[in-house]
């Protein structure tokens, strides 16, 4: 049962990415939506997903709630990108986190987003414990951006 709960999530979570992936490419920002750009490590050409950049501490990170997806591993290899709002373009380059950094960020990202990423998170939520997020950090990359 909990495997086609999170098959049914993940169906919607993918409907709700393209809705706003196509209002935040027209320039609309859904809850501090951007488009990440990104470089395919191997092709070379753009890819772009929608993300949630967070600010926290006056640092901006970006979190991946479904874990080492493409984008991670574009960004990795890549070392940098693009955020976009409709037209206005912003490059960055981006350092990643070690685990023992992440639990403030993986809290913060969670209180912000909770409702939209909730299920990737398997129960844990901005209330976890440090323990409990350093648990799960290893899943979770989190970049700092500049």
């Amino acid at each position: 049962m909990t495997s086609a709960r999170n098959v049914q999530a993940a169906r919607g979570t993918a409907i709700f990415n393209s809705i706003v992936g196509r209002l935040t490419g027209l320039g609309l920002s859904i809850w501090g939506s951007r488009l990440l750009a990104v470089r395919g490590r191997k092709s070379g050409e753009w890819r772009t997903t929608p993300v949630n950049p967070l600010v926290h501490e006056g640092v901006r990170y970006l979190v991946a709630p479904r874990g080492h997806t493409q984008w991670v591993r574009n960004l990795r290899v890549a070392g940098g990108g693009e955020l976009r709002l409709g037209r206005r373009v912003e490059a960055f380059t981006a350092t990643e986190l070690l685990d023992a950094d992440k639990p403030p960020v993986l809290r913060e990202y969670l209180r912000r987003w909770k409702f939209e990423v909730g299920v990737f998170f398997d129960g844990v939520d901005a209330s976890a414990s440090d323990e409990q997020l350093l648990a799960i950090a290893p899943g979770y990359p989190v970049f700092r951006l500049l």
